[in-house]
Formats: C-alpha cells, sequence, structure tokens
C-alpha cells in the first residue's frame, strides 16, 4: 500500500494536469498487475459501498484517539475530510513492520469487513487496522471505507497516464474502460495489452458530450454548418444490440435494461451489430411530448419495474446517433453521415422509438426565437452539432454544443450554513434557502426549499463566511443556522410538488446566480408563487 498511499500524495499535492499524469505513468508502470488493477478501479471514480457511516467511524475514532466527540467534530469540520482527521488524531502507528500490497489491503482486510455483521467486532478491528498503520496509511485505509477516493483525476487524466505507461492508444483505452473495470490482475493485463482480443459484446463506447454555449450562437459561424435538434430532459444512453443480445448503458456506465424492457424487446427488430445513441424518456402519448422528468424518476429508482408502471410512465427511446452499424464503428465519420444512417434503420416501434428530429432552421435568430417555446415542449433548449464533426470522446469543445434554456428563478433567504469539506474546509460553503411559508397568512415563517453550495466568487464566499460566524442562532452539529436578513437569487431547471419534502416542492438543479444584496428578506418570494410555478410547468 506504501506504493499507492505516494501516488495518492503525489496526485493531492498538484493541481498541474500533466504532473498527475506524469505520477499516474510512473505507478502504472512499476506497480504490479494486481495492485495497478486496484489503482485503476479507485482513480476511475468507482468506490466501494461505505463499509460504516461517517458519523459512526468519527465516533469510533475519537474514543481510539481519546478525545470528546465535540472536539473531532471541530477538527473535522477544521481539516475538512474525515480520513485525514483520523489520520492526524489516531496514536502512533504499532505496525509489525510488514509491508503489505495495495490488494492484500483491500481484498483481505477492507473487502472482508462487510461480512462482520457484529457491530463491536466490526469496530474492534477496524481499530487494529488503523492503529497497524503509519499516519500516511492510515489516512488512505479511511479513505477506502469511508469511499471518498476523490483526488483531482478524472477519467481522461487516468487514460491519459494508463497511455504513457503502456504506450497505447488513449481511445482504446477509454473504451475499454467503459462500462466499468473488474479488478483483478488479468483484467488489468488485458486492458494495457497490445492484443486487441475478443469484445466483451456488452461493450459500449465513451459518450461524446456537448459544452455550454455561453456566448451568441453566431459566433459558431456559419449556421449552414451545423445541425439543431431539441434538447431532451431524460437519460443520456447507449442502446446495443449484438450477438442476439440487447444492453442498455446510462451515461453513468450503469446497466439499465430490467428497468426499461419495453425498449429492451423493441431493440429485438434491430440488426446485429448495432449501437445507438439516445435519449430515454417516458412519453405523453396524448400530447406526444415527452412527460416530466418526475415521472421518468419512479422507474430510476427501480431494478424492476411492475405493470402499473409500464403503464403509467411508459419508455421510449429518442435515438441522436449511430455509432456501430452491422458490427462496425461509425464514429470517425462525420455527423451528416452518421445522421443518413440513421435515419435509414426504419423500425416500426412509434410507442417506443423515434429518430429525434432535425429542427430546420433560417439563421441563429430564428433558433433564438424557437428555443424561447422549449419548457411548453418540455424541452430543456437545444443541441447544435456541425454537420463535419465525428463522435469524440468526452467533453471536447468546438463542435457540439448545449445551448439550454435560461435558468427558472426565485429570490430566497438564507437560513443555514455548513462548513464545506477538501479545499473548502473551514469555509462555510453550503447553504439552505428558504422562501415565506404563506400557507398560513397569521404565520410568519420561512419554508427551505432548497440547498446550494456554487455560484459565489471567492471574495463572496469569505465575506459571507465571517458573517455567518458572527451571525449563528442555533448549532445543529456541522450546521448553524443564521439572521434570515440575505436574499440571494437562485437558478434552477425545474420545480414540482413533491410529499416527500417538508415544504411540498422539489427544485431541480438549484445554484446561486447572484447575492441580491438590494433586496430585504420580506422581498424574498413565497411559496404560493413556488407552487403555482410548479403547475405552470406540469
Amino acid at each position: 500500500m506504501k506504493r499507492f498511499t505516494a501516488l495518492y500524495d503525489a496526485l493531492d499535492r498538484t493541481t498541474s494536469t500533466n504532473a498527475k499524469v506524469d505520477a499516474m505513468a510512473a505507478y502504472f508502470a512499476d506497480a504490479p498487475a494486481e495492485d495497478a488493477a486496484w489503482g485503476v478501479f479507485f482513480l476511475s471514480g468507482e468506490r466501494f459501498k461505505r463499509f460504516v457511516g461517517p458519523r459512526r467511524l468519527a465516533e469510533w475514532a475519537a474514543e481510539m484517539s481519546g478525545v470528546p466527540s465535540w472536539l473531532m467534530e471541530d477538527c473535522y469540520i477544521a481539516v475538512g475530510d474525515l480520513a485525514e482527521t483520523i489520520a492526524l488524531l489516531m496514536p502512533a502507528a504499532t505496525s509489525d513492520g510488514v509491508e503489505r500490497p495495495l490488494h492484500v489491503w483491500v481484498e483481505d482486510y477492507v473487502l472482508p469487513l462487510r461480512e462482520i455483521e457484529d457491530e463491536d467486532a466490526q469496530r474492534a478491528r477496524i481499530g487494529t487496522y488503523l492503529g497497524a498503520l503509519p499516519a500516511s496509511q492510515r489516512f488512505l485505509f479511511a479513505k477506502l471505507l469511508t469511499g471518498a477516493m476523490r483526488v483531482g483525476v478524472s477519467r481522461t487524466l487516468l487514460v491519459r497516464g494508463l497511455a504513457k505507461a503502456s504506450g497505447l492508444d488513449g481511445n482504446v483505452l477509454q473504451h475499454r474502460l467503459s462500462g466499468g473495470f473488474a479488478p483483478s490482475a488479468e483484467a488489468y493485463r488485458a486492458l494495457v495489452s497490445a492484443d486487441e482480443g475478443a469484445a466483451d459484446i456488452a461493450q459500449l463506447y465513451p459518450f461524446f458530450l456537448a459544452s455550454p454555449l455561453e456566448g451568441p450562437p453566431e459566433a459558431l459561424g456559419d449556421p449552414d454548418e451545423f445541425f439543431a435538434e431539441w434538447k431532451w430532459d431524460g437519460i443520456r444512453a447507449q442502446l446495443i444490440r449484438r450477438a442476439g443480445e440487447t444492453f442498455l448503458w446510462s451515461r453513468g456506465e450503469e446497466r439499465i435494461e430490467e428497468r426499461f424492457p419495453e425498449i429492451v424487446a423493441f431493440a429485438e427488430a434491430l440488426p446485429d451489430g448495432t449501437v445507438l445513441d439516445g435519449e430515454v424518456l417516458v412519453w405523453d402519448h396524448e400530447q406526444d411530448a415527452p412527460a416530466p422528468f418526475a415521472l421518468l424518476q419512479k422507474r430510476i429508482g427501480r431494478k424492476k419495474v411492475g405493470k402499473k408502471i409500464l403503464a403509467d410512465a411508459p419508455a421510449f427511446f429518442m435515438a441522436y446517433d449511430v455509432l456501430e452499424e452491422d458490427g462496425e464503428d461509425l464514429r470517425a465519420l462525420p455527423m451528416s453521415e452518421r445522421r443518413a444512417r440513421l435515419e435509414a434503420l426504419v423500425v416500426d416501434a412509434p410507442r417506443v422509438f423515434r429518430v429525434s428530429p432535425l429542427v430546420e432552421f433560417d439563421g441563429f435568430a430564428e433558433l433564438a426565437a424557437l428555443r424561447e417555446t422549449s419548457r411548453q415542449r418540455r424541452v430543456e433548449g437545444f443541441l447544435i452539432k456541425r454537420k463535419d464533426s465525428p463522435y469524440r470522446t468526452g467533453r471536447r469543445r468546438g463542435e457540439w454544443w448545449k445551448w439550454k434554456v435560461d435558468p427558472l428563478t426565485l429570490d430566497c433567504v438564507l437560513v443555514y450554513a455548513q462548513a464545506g469539506h477538501g479545499k473548502r474546509a473551514g469555509l462555510f460553503t453550503d447553504y439552505s434557502f428558504a422562501v415565506w411559508d404563506d400557507r398560513d397568512p397569521t404565520a410568519r415563517t420561512l419554508a427551505t426549499i432548497a440547498k446550494a453550495y456554487s455560484g459565489l466568487n471567492h471574495d463572496e464566499i469569505a465575506e459571507l463566511d465571517k458573517w455567518i460566524r458572527q451571525n449563528t442562532l442555533e448549532r445543529f452539529g456541522p450546521v448553524r443556522s443564521v439572521e434570515p436578513v440575505h436574499v440571494f437569487e437562485l437558478g434552477f431547471e425545474n420545480v414540482r410538488e413533491s410529499s416527500r419534502h417538508k415544504a411540498g416542492v422539489a427544485v431541480r438543479f438549484p445554484r446561486i446566480l447572484r447575492w441580491r444584496r438590494d433586496k430585504a428578506p420580506e422581498d424574498a418570494d413565497a411559496l404560493s408563487g413556488v407552487y403555482a410555478l410548479a403547475r405552470s410547468l406540469e
């Protein structure tokens, strides 16, 4: 574990992408395949389900360290990382002096913890392991327990490191990593092997992602060089038909075919060797439009769906692109040719499948006018794609753009704050916001409706942090309630009524747009207005 701990420390200490790539390349060039496999697993963002909750682990670490729980909590807030806090507070190691490789720690020490049902026995075992490790490795071990291995390495950077160590093309490695990586020495050797070998029939392709269009579309150039299509609000997915079998992958690289059996049944009509990129939606056949995302959510959370859900939330696949035809990889072809091939895939399944229609427009000004109708159409705006673009990997600026409709907004009052983690440790950066609850006109109260973590600059965060510390009303563990005097404009994608939330509404993708210093708390929006907005969007 010493070697991987040194890599993690090197990655954590630098913001240079080249330095990160070099550190990973050196690790993978030197590490045995058994350890390198787990290195790929963790650095690619894979994680274990937590073996123990962070609150319980913090309590155990406080007992082992001989510090009161309040001091552990304050140290955690100051440090911003539970694993680092544990590593700093625990007594000196009582190691037996034997260095154990990463794969041994994971397979022989960490994974067996899930088989221990007795809490006292699990606590004792974890205490023994933490006590035997030096601080740097103890930190990494605690990371493994909490499942929080983030270290500023994207999949793209990992691939660059592997490519430098193995000499393979990065696109080949991206493709092989798609769909997850099951860590073993054999899997790692296959990953970095120059031999193409037999491809897994379920293997998906890395998704090509559109970049946000932040300026006027006229800056893109000649509109005749672009396709435009509606940006559907569903689950980005790849539908794969190979060797008589069907696979449906979400953009998060999760197999989801059991949740959408009607799409799987439709795919039986596709020729073998076909891979389609598109969006899974719930379709409102009466309106001939996508149903609200909330209806799709009813299917996302289920591994299998019953007859009622199948009837109430009928699934639909809106195809954007064809990536493979007759087993041939088409990604290098221009978008215009892939589009023609997609449209030639005539499949008679009007209630389950459709090719995403192109939007005809005469100049970007006309497209801007159409964009204003997005919410009425239950879409998020436009995707704008160069006609000559290949299907690339990840987010590459310059060829595919998403031009989303302007966000909905509400003026809300700051009511709670919590310290951040990592680089934001020690600063109050996680905020809860409320609107006036006018359900009872005789009461003057606030109803919390959203949490937001982004949108303020460094100076505003520092100013607000100082104010929060000076104006705290109550403490609830790491959360502080504050004087309800500051108003912020929040932007969000959607809002709907929800019995699961105390205020009765759920806000989607909230973020801070600006600090409304010009407004008093009484100028903030009321809950009745939020309800009315939610109903207008149904």
